[in-house]
């Protein structure tokens, strides 16, 4: 039974046509994404939406099979590692081209990856540089660099004479080169065996140095280098991928068009794709039920519950519930001071296992999520990663956790919790974003058990997308909605997310000892001792520190009528290629 009648469809086609706001004909291929892009420069995004969309315009060195998971050529026609682990040797195809017709080479992989290691830029992924030789050495001096700068007069001569050292270090220090047009040469301080995995995300694409450098500039006051973001408007940018960008109207769709310069032009079935934001989960259903939307990239709607009865009842073919790569949590704010400057009880990490201790998953997978996730007591979803066995976590314990309330400094009274001082435990407040009903809900419920077992206050805040992203990375949180899904196989995707510099760290979470066990795991040659000490540190990160609370290991919800749309990967990574879709006609 459809849950659209015609009132409904109706205003869906109302909708569609508000959205759209097109003069085009319909795209060959129509995704919809729950959120509008935040960004297509590929060292600046983070969103998955955005990831998605990164890899319809560009192309790495390497790509994800959609059958095994595995790494497999892209640009990069061969790869060979040296026998101790630390230099990589990728050989690209002849004759690779930018969409404008200029020859690819690679030092446009030297140069955007230069761009996602520079302070300057703030890249989310500069993590992934990191095991590079001389990379940290040389985005430390160059932060130095910088900081010495700004307490100068600056001017433009300075500014361009520290940008031109800064050059130079780079090309002396950081062991990234390119000796011809096809070779690129990368010499790592430690063994990386998952590098060719790494090079399929979206942060190790190249980017077209001769249109970025026009958007380009040094700042005389900071000496930092600023990049304006015009050079990813329709009609400037320039890709490398199967796609071209022809429109970006926000908040109404992104219009792709097969590009005929991509090195497997003749392999993109699409002729086109429109990208279509559609922030309200319901009527994204609606959209996908009157035919405007081929494939709904996340189903987050309030009544899938509802909708999965129906699939497993066998009512409906276009409902896929998959098993992701990824862990659904909400983070806590773990800096000593709220943005406000009032002290942060979520500090001390006894609060934080307090909090941890008082949430009953179960009941969230049961009542509020219902789609039979398994439930997280870890980052790394268990079994996920062969030979790695990771801690216990915190289940449900409501006593212990008002155990650890006392043992954090909290004494509790006839009207709740103070300090020493006599002062309240403030009012919690747990921050999501209002394109995503799931994490209302998972909020509501999360502050009804902390009031419940904890006698804490709560309320709930929601932000829009923006917002709520800014929000995270200035720390202006107590609680916050989060989730991760893995970016390459192996543990430290997730547990480098507690990393003190790491560009994802919204938590503000900083302990040496968790950093110097993932210190240890890097400089670790033997696999089985390796993902040992990583097992040590997210035991560190769940049963002690708790920076996060865990909620359920995600599924994916998906809705595409198998018939009619092919080349969507199953594998659990979820790692999907607008490239490789093709849409049946009847």
């Amino acid at each position: 039974m459809r849950l659209v009648g015609p009132l409904l469809l109706l205003l869906a086609l109302l909708l569609t046509a508000v959205w759209l706001d097109r003069s085009p004909p319909r795209a060959d291929l129509v995704l919809a994404h729950p959120a509008e892009a935040f960004t297509l420069d590929p060292q600046r995004l983070s969103h998955q939406h955005d990831v998605r969309t990164s890899r319809a315009l560009f192309e790495g060195l390497t790509e994800i099979d959609g059958v095994s998971g595995e790494p497999v050529p892209a640009a990069a026609e061969s790869w060979r590692c040296s026998p101790d682990g630390l230099t990589w040797t990728f050989r690209l195809r002849p004759d690779l081209a930018w969409s404008d017709g200029t020859p690819l080479e690679a030092r446009d992989f030297v140069y955007a990856w230069r761009r996602a290691l520079l302070p300057d830029l703030a890249s989310d992924y500069t993590g992934f540089l990191m095991p590079i030789r001389g990379a940290r050495a040389f985005f430390e001096w160059r932060t130095a660099e910088l900081q010495a700068f700004a307490q100068t007069s600056g001017g433009a001569e300075a500014a361009e004479s520290l940008w031109k050292r800064s050059l130079q270090r780079f090309d002396d220090t950081v062991g990234l080169h390119a000796p011809d047009a096809r070779t690129l040469v990368v010499q790592l301080e430690r063994p990386v065996p998952y590098w060719p995995d790494l090079c399929a995300f979206p942060t190790m694409f190249p980017v077209p140095r001769h249109v970025v450098d026009r958007f380009t500039r040094l700042s005389p006051v900071t000496g930092m280098l600023q990049q304006d973001a015009g050079w990813t408007k329709a009609g400037t940018l320039v890709s490398n991928g199967p796609y071209t960008l022809v429109a970006w109207r926000p908040k109404r769709l992104i219009r792709l068009e097969r590009n005929p310069r991509f090195r497997g032009a003749g392999e993109v079935a699409a002729g086109s794709i429109d990208i279509v934001p559609i922030e309200d989960p319901n009527t994204t259903v609606l959209a996908f039920e009157n035919g405007a939307v081929d494939w709904v990239t996340d189903t987050l709607a309030e009544y899938r519950g509802d909708l999965l009865d129906q699939a497993r009842a066998g009512d409906r073919t276009d409902l896929h519930v998959l098993d992701a790569f990824g862990t659904d949590f909400f983070s806590f704010n773990c800096r000593p001071t709220l943005a406000d400057g009032r002290p942060n009880p979520f500090a001390k990490p006894g609060v934080r296992r307090a909090f941890a201790l008082s949430v009953d998953r179960q009941a969230l997978v049961d009542r509020i999520t219902r789609l039979g996730e398994r439930v997280a007591t870890t980052l790394v979803p268990p079994g996920s990663i062969p030979g790695y066995a990771g801690p216990k976590g915190l289940g449900l314990d409501p006593e212990r956790a008002r155990a650890e309330m006392q043992s954090a400094g909290w004494r509790r009274t006839s009207s709740g919790w103070v300090d020493a001082m006599g002062d309240p435990f403030p009012t919690v407040e747990v921050l999501y974003a209002t394109n995503s009903p799931r994490y209302r809900d998972l909020s509501t419920a999360l502050t009804d058990m902390w009031m419940r077992e904890l006698g804490v206050p709560c309320v709930t805040r929601s932000l829009d997308p923006r917002g709520f992203r800014d929000a995270l990375q200035r720390g202006d949180f107590m609680v916050a909605r989060g989730g991760w899904y893995g970016d390459y196989g192996d543990p430290t995707t997730w547990l480098d997310l507690s990393r003190r510099e790491d560009g994802n760290n919204d938590r503000g979470f900083d302990l040496p000892a968790y950093d110097s066990l993932l210190d240890q795991a890097a400089s670790e040659l033997d696999p089985a001792r390796r993902l040992g000490i990583l097992a040590e540190a997210e035991r560190l990160l769940m049963d002690e520190q708790v920076p996060v609370l865990p909620i359920c290991h995600y599924v994916t919800v998906y809705m595409y009528e198998p018939t009619r749309l092919e080349g969507i990967s199953r594998h659990a990574r979820l790692e999907q290629y607008p490239g490789r879709l093709r849409r049946r006609t009847p």
